[in-house]
């Protein structure tokens, strides 16, 4: 039994006439016939009194209508439940980040995108790289924004600019009496705090490495949650950190900043998404970066 068996009964039991339910069904009245006869054959019951003029249901045949019209409107309420879902679902949009990014440009990113785009409800989940993967595959999320370049065949990435990074110490630490950028090499007899400590790898690691490539080895190392508690930790003097530049605008007291005089000392940062996905919101997203990017002067994937 098939649906359209019960839509081809109610449409014969409510126009009690086989020629005028075939029009209002827009097929021709011999398939009609059949498929009741079929429906009929299947039940092993007659739904339609034999001979009857005007067209008569049998008592099996009342009882049967009243559950397929239940069936029907209950098919249609399905339908127009999972449609109502469906739109739901495309005017909203889920943007993982991590938080230094917020130090940088996407907080106008996110308010380019909310002028542009009034009528979508825009979700921000702060991640980090490492659960933007999962959130991204699952569908908790449509776009991402970390600083990790993990190669995974099921998202595409896109390099949106390489964040130079900047020292970050206490104001009154005696490696700011000197003049111009700082070295590894100035930093590397301090402790080093870096963030977050966990999950990994993270942009943790890419500071660790920073020294390790350099052939430096800091006398230790703090591992802690977050930014603002590394920021802290510098305030207090327990050590040295590394931060974006962007983090500059974040002012502490008892914290300096300083550039590096280290072209390797950068951290990317990373625009994520499910492969192959090219929904406008994405391309909007996109948009509006080169745009951004364009006005201040910033090289797009540099």
């Amino acid at each position: 039994m098939e649906l359209r068996h019960l839509r081809y009964f109610v449409a014969v039991a409510r126009e009690r006439n086989f020629t005028r339910a075939a029009e209002k069904l827009h097929i021709a009245q011999p398939p009609l016939s059949r498929q009741v006869q079929q429906l009929e054959d299947e039940l092993g019951i007659d739904l339609i009194e034999a001979g009857s003029r005007p067209l008569r249901l049998s008592e099996a045949g009342r009882l049967f209508y009243e559950q397929a019209v239940q069936v029907l409107e209950r098919v249609d309420e399905m339908k127009a439940m999972v449609g109502r879902l469906h739109d739901s679902h495309r005017n909203r949009f889920s943007m993982g980040f991590v938080a230094s990014t917020l130090y940088g440009k996407l907080p106008e990113v996110i308010r380019s995108y909310r002028a542009t785009r009034p009528g979508v409800e825009l979700t921000l989940l702060e991640l980090t790289s490492v659960e933007q993967v999962s959130a991204l595959k699952e569908g908790r999320i449509d776009v991402g924004f970390g600083r990790i370049p993990f190669d995974d065949p099921a998202l595409d990435r896109q390099l949106l600019r390489n964040e130079k990074l900047i020292a970050a110490v206490p104001a009154n630490h005696a490696v700011l009496a000197r003049s111009g950028a700082l070295r590894l090499a100035d930093l590397a007899a301090e402790a080093l705090i870096v963030y977050p400590k966990a999950p990994r790898p993270s942009y943790a690691d890419q500071v660790l490495s920073l020294f390790r490539e350099a052939g430096l080895k800091p006398p230790s190392v703090y591992e802690v949650r977050e930014l603002q508690t590394a920021l802290g930790l510098v305030a207090a003097e327990v050590g040295v950190c590394l931060v974006p530049a962007s983090i500059e605008t974040l002012r502490r007291d008892n914290v300096a900043y300083r550039p590096l005089d280290a072209v390797q000392a950068v951290s990317p940062v990373i625009m994520s998404s499910r492969k192959g996905d090219r929904s406008p919101e994405l391309v909007l997203i996109l948009r509006l970066i080169r745009q951004m990017y364009r006005k201040e002067g910033i090289v797009f994937g540099e």
